[in-house]
């Protein structure tokens, strides 16, 4: 089953310095019927302009992705972590007990785009930590490049505790890729940039997301180049 969400059924927010698409309920979207998918609990597409961001907060037991998609994003938080990361990087954070964190664009004249995922962990009251990783953006040419894993985790792969992992791809006009799993699981599309057609007759364009059970195998492919992200989830 592959359930289309339009780039529009998001919910956005501009504030001036912040204007953002809520796929999932968050802040002062509320849907019942919209909460999550799996351990997937927010995918926030957030556009922050120069010198302005997300002061300290407070987060617990989640699990906090960023990965940038254009311009620069830093982050400090109180188990130490600190960093300025822009494509080609990733930030994962485990709130676990406790945690007061910052995420703030540097730049004095350049916006940053990024997408701010929260998931579920699979265990409680874990030790805050935090990790970023760099990616080799070249891999993800007419493939699925892993870039957070709990099974993979390495210098270019942030590990994540939920069993799960994030790909990342670009891929060519009239190229395919191929994706399968494991029965029973779920897979999450988000389409970056260009637009995909799924398994023959489902079609995805820019910022178009996928919700998709009870179907393991996909073909991914494209009449123009496209960006998509890919989320394997239990």
């Amino acid at each position: 089953m592959i359930n289309v969400y339009p780039a529009e059924s998001r919910h956005t927010s501009n504030h001036g310095w912040l204007k953002t698409s809520h796929s999932f309920s968050f802040a002062d979207y509320y849907d019942p019927n919209n909460l999550n998918f799996g351990p997937l609990r927010v995918l926030n597409d957030d556009f922050v302009a120069p010198h302005h961001g997300f002061g300290a907060h407070p987060h617990q037991e989640m699990e906090i992705v960023s990965i940038v998609l254009k311009g620069y994003l830093k982050h400090t938080d109180t188990s130490g972590g600190t960093a300025t990361t822009t494509f080609g990087g990733v930030q994962r954070m485990s709130a676990g007990t406790g945690v007061v964190h910052s995420e703030v664009n540097p730049s004095g004249d350049e916006e940053v785009n990024f997408l701010q995922l929260w998931f579920i962990p699979e265990e409680k009251s874990l030790t805050p930590s935090y990790e970023q990783t760099q990616f080799d953006v070249e891999k993800m040419k007419n493939a699925l490049l892993p870039v957070v894993s709990k099974q993979n985790s390495s210098n270019n792969v942030a590990h994540i505790h939920q069993d799960l992992t994030i790909y990342l791809s670009d891929i060519e006009e009239g190229k395919e890729i191929t994706f399968s799993q494991e029965e029973g699981r779920r897979i999450f599309l988000f389409v970056i940039e260009g637009g995909l057609v799924v398994n023959g007759d489902t079609a995805l364009n820019k910022r178009d997301s996928a919700r998709i059970t009870e179907t393991s195998s996909l073909q991914l492919t494209t009449t123009s180049s496209s960006r998509f992200m890919l989320i394997d989830l239990p």
